[in-house]
């Protein structure tokens, strides 16, 4: 594990690239592995799962070149094999799970080891996936130490309705779909932005899949996918990246433009920073917060009751961005009830909130409330296994004159590629340390 060492209460200003969203390249990276055609990816981000992908491709006899300097990615799986005696997709890595509908496409086989893990959200159960596994005619069995999943011929088309809607859940649905034989029809599907994105990638592979980014999605089956002369495909900006760095301004008391090309996936965004007294404002693809004063939690027009933000799956707040606000909620004045509608065991932070001086209540798994506007000090924390939740402690770190130290902060870098480097481009004296 790795530390960060924050010199915090520098207001931090300057413009930024948001690098691509995890959530998006990774499974476009398993998608890959549906053709045999070449593939060139443009922005491809220099993250942790990245390197473990591109390694698994490597080791089952794919073409990789990558330039992470320039974040060209050249894939060419035209010699690709898989052996489940000898080839093993990883444990540690969710998206691992992603990687089993190509290879039973292709090979009619896959083989991945048990317990695959991700964040430290709570309980995250693969047996959605088992089950659209078997829906497309896969056989899973389970040993002591892995999962192996055969199917026999092609994939089979069906028509699935998910008992809620869960990205990775509804990307290896399409997955599946993609080359299997006739049409499939997923109700409750997942609509987030990187799971449009994914869809697009695919459609740009060849796939024939309608209704993206609504609550049911068609895939009419074809028999190959990719081009002879090869496939293109450009990242979009993380809108995750764009809200934390326009977050990181707000809290400093700075402002930070970011790239986004996107804004019409903002409103929701928007009126939630809002609710602290910052404006959003989106002019020539950029974007950037405005505060006119010290953060102060704006009062609901229904008296006594608490200022509330509730995240659940998209077209709702993402759960993702919670912490961020949360962060934002201990910094401004009054209270604020957050309601994490997915996981249940991502709110058990509250503890090192008070480290810093903040106040928080934890009122069960699923909610928390902050008293926000208290006198807050330099402090020494420990960040979960929980990508944004390192990130919340390190802005309230940087909004706070003085020396903190952000323990076991390692998992930034599984989403953003130098971000150590991009926030000290806009002002932060914030440097990685090795754990001990």
């Amino acid at each position: 594990m790795a530390h960060l060492i924050v010199h915090g209460g520098t207001p931090l200003t300057g413009r930024i690239t948001p690098s691509a969203n995890k959530n998006a390249v990774l499974p476009i990276l398993c998608a890959t592995l549906l053709s045999s055609d070449p593939i060139r990816l443009i922005g491809i981000p220099e993250i942790t799962d990245v390197r473990k992908i591109l390694e698994i491709f490597r080791m089952l006899g794919s073409e990789v070149k990558v330039d992470y300097a320039t974040g060209v990615l050249e894939l060419h799986h035209a010699r690709t094999h898989f052996d489940p005696k000898v080839h093993h997709l990883p444990e540690e890595m969710r998206s691992s799970v992603m990687l089993v509908p190509p290879l039973l496409a292709r090979f009619g086989v896959a083989r991945i080891e048990n317990d695959v893990q991700g964040c430290t959200l709570g309980v995250r159960e693969i047996d959605p996936h088992v089950e659209v596994m078997e829906r497309f005619g896969g056989r899973v069995e389970r040993s002591r130490s892995h999962l192996l999943i055969e199917v026999d011929g092609e994939l089979r088309a069906n028509h699935h309705w998910l008992d809620y809607a869960s990205v990775t859940t509804t990307e290896n649905f399409v997955l599946c779909a993609a080359l299997a034989q006739g049409t499939s029809t997923l109700m409750n599907s997942a609509s987030e932005p990187h799971v449009q994105e994914f869809c697009q990638f695919m459609a740009l592979l060849g796939a024939q899949i309608e209704g993206i980014g609504t609550s049911r999605l068609t895939v009419h089956g074809v028999k190959k996918l990719g081009r002879p002369e090869g496939v293109e495909f450009r990242f979009a900006e993380d809108f995750h990246e764009a809200v934390t760095f326009m977050a990181l301004g707000a809290i400093t008391g700075g402002c930070i433009t970011v790239k986004n090309s996107a804004p019409e996936q903002f409103p929701l965004i928007d009126r939630t920073f809002a609710k602290f007294g910052v404006q959003v404002v989106h002019e020539g693809g950029w974007s950037h917060t405005v505060v006119d004063e010290p953060l102060k939690v704006r009062e609901p027009f229904t008296k006594n009751i608490l200022q509330k933000i509730e995240a659940a799956p998209w077209p709702y707040l993402p759960v993702d961005l919670l912490p961020i606000f949360v962060a934002l909620g201990v910094k401004a004045e009054g209270s604020v009830m957050y309601w994490n509608k997915v996981y249940e065991g991502a709110m058990g932070w509250t503890s090192e909130l008070s480290k810093f001086g903040g106040h928080a209540f934890q009122s069960d798994p699923h909610r928390i409330i902050t008293f926000g506007g208290k006198p807050l000090q330099a402090a020494e924390v420990e960040s979960p296994y929980i990508i944004r939740v390192a990130i919340a402690l390190l802005m309230l770190a940087a909004s706070i004159p003085g020396r903190s130290v952000i323990r076991n902060a390692t998992p930034v870098r599984r989403a953003h590629p130098r971000f150590a480097e991009n926030i000290r481009a806009l002002g932060a004296q914030i440097e990685w340390v090795d754990g001990d």
